[in-house]
């Protein structure tokens, strides 16, 4: 293939061909998730013989263990015929009956290829905690609505907020009793090394892992180990005055320098580490050192700190009502952590949405600044191609219409992406164009369409009555 350039028939056989691949995993991917309803429905029949086992066990004067017993004895058959442990079975028998009998539309969407596993456990493992059948009914049409254009990964955050939008009740329950489980675990791996866990608040977490993201992006970005936009073609540079991403504030100019293609040829060995092990070892810098001693100017690179996108409806901050924050990326969180946040907050940036679609209309600030790219971080939340979650703060904001042939610089003629999908979009035969309201529709190199739309519009719940003023 080196140096051939395909002639126009060339390319169109090579795309029939991948139209004829894609239909045929299409097809086969649909047949495995008919599978998996079937074992679904099979093992969810193992719930009546549990009852029924425990039925026997009261009439016998039994009643030592609950249900646990019987439970224990029908998973450990069903376990030792499948080569399984008989926890992971009951874990599964559990889990066939909440989507069986709790989520029916669920597990018809599975038998019928509409859906996969992994879009169903989605559903399932939110779906299930709703204790009322009615809302959970309405909450099982709208995820398997946005089942059928997000995958699996993108459908976590808006199941958690709508589930946590239609019964907040259960849901700031769930989240007092999820505290109690904060902790922190080790666990020994293969080859020298071992991992560390720590299951704690979403907002800490998610601003820890964006620190190290910073500090990560700023050691390798000082090292000039490599210069990301010149892998991209003229019309997908970054717009003058964006930061390239994974940057963070601008307290780390201090530590970024030229790429090391400008720089005089020296001796020192060049660091090949990939940016999850730069990660791990600024991780235990600061855990050990209290800062990341061993990774540049400290003082430079201290002054970095973690950033967290949080959506707060401004009656709930108000204290009139109770919807849920939004931790993008995440999905719902309290709203009490919410309020703390925004009284300690240097500022917060005022998104109005269309109240009928959730779409965010406009961003300002009572000091605007780069409203604009607020505006799109605020809409797209993260990478807009089908299915990636980078997110927008690590992304490239770029024109739909490059702006050398007249596309404007405005919100409906820009978008965030990664560099990964940037790439796709100027140096292969994938398009992108926007249909308005923010939803960009990605064509592919058979001709096939996908739409993607933003974060705010798949999670929106229209309230059923107005807001009181």
């Amino acid at each position: 293939m080196g140096g051939h350039r395909p002639d126009a028939v060339d390319l169109d056989v090579w795309r029939r061909e991948l139209d004829a691949l894609t239909a045929d995993a299409v097809h086969a991917h649909s047949a495995v998730a008919a599978a998996q309803a079937e074992e679904t429905r099979v093992l969810a029949r193992a719930v009546d013989l549990i009852a029924q086992r425990e039925a026997q066990r009261h009439a016998l004067g039994r009643r030592d263990f609950g249900t646990a017993l019987a439970a224990r004895e029908v998973a450990a058959e069903l376990a030792a015929a499948l080569r399984i442990s008989d926890q992971t079975m009951q874990s599964r028998i559990g889990d066939a009956g909440n989507l069986v009998f709790r989520l029916p539309t669920t597990w018809a969407a599975l038998a019928t290829g509409q859906i996969d596993a992994a879009q169903a456990a989605v559903i399932r493992d939110t779906g299930s905690t709703i204790a009322d059948d009615e809302t959970r009914a309405v909450f099982e049409a709208r995820m398997l609505e946005i089942a059928q254009t997000e995958s699996a990964g993108r459908m976590r955050e808006p199941a958690r907020t709508l589930a946590a939008t239609m019964d907040p009740a259960t849901a700031a329950d769930r989240a007092r009793q999820a505290q109690g489980r904060r902790g922190v675990r080790l666990l020994d791996l293969d080859d020298g090394l071992a991992r560390l866990q720590i299951d704690h608040d979403a907002t800490l977490v998610h601003a820890i892992y964006d620190r190290v993201t910073q500090l990560a992006h700023a050691v390798r970005d000082a090292a000039g180990e490599s210069d990301e936009n010149a892998s991209l073609p003229s019309a997908g540079r970054l717009e003058e005055g964006t930061a390239p991403a994974g940057t963070g504030d601008a307290s780390i100019a201090a530590v970024v320098t030229a790429p090391a293609k400008d720089r005089e040829s020296t001796d020192e060995p060049v660091d090949l580490r990939g940016l999850d092990e730069m990660r791990a070892d600024v991780a235990a810098d600061l855990l050990l050192a209290g800062a990341p001693t061993a990774h540049g100017d400290p003082a430079a690179m201290g002054a970095i700190r973690g950033h967290v996108q949080i959506t707060v409806p401004a009656l709930s901050l108000a204290g009139v009502e109770r919807r849920p924050a939004v931790l993008a990326g995440y999905g719902p969180i309290s709203i009490d952590v919410a309020r703390r946040l925004a009284a300690s907050a240097p500022g917060w940036d005022r998104v109005l949405t269309d109240p009928f679609t959730g779409l965010p209309i406009a961003v300002d600030r009572y000091r605007p600044s780069a409203e604009l790219k607020r505006f799109l971080h605020a809409r797209d939340e993260r990478c807009r191609f089908p299915g990636c979650r980078r997110r927008a703060r690590r992304t490239d904001i770029d024109h739909t219409i490059d702006a050398a042939l007249g596309g404007e610089t405005s919100e409906c003629n820009l978008a965030c992406f990664c560099r990964r999908h940037h790439t796709l979009k100027h140096a292969t035969e994938w398009r992108v164009r926007q249909l308005g309201a923010g939803v960009l529709e990605w064509t592919g190199p058979t001709g096939r369409s996908y739409l993607d739309r933003p974060p705010s519009t798949v999670r929106f719940v229209p309230d059923a009555d107005p807001p009181p003023f």
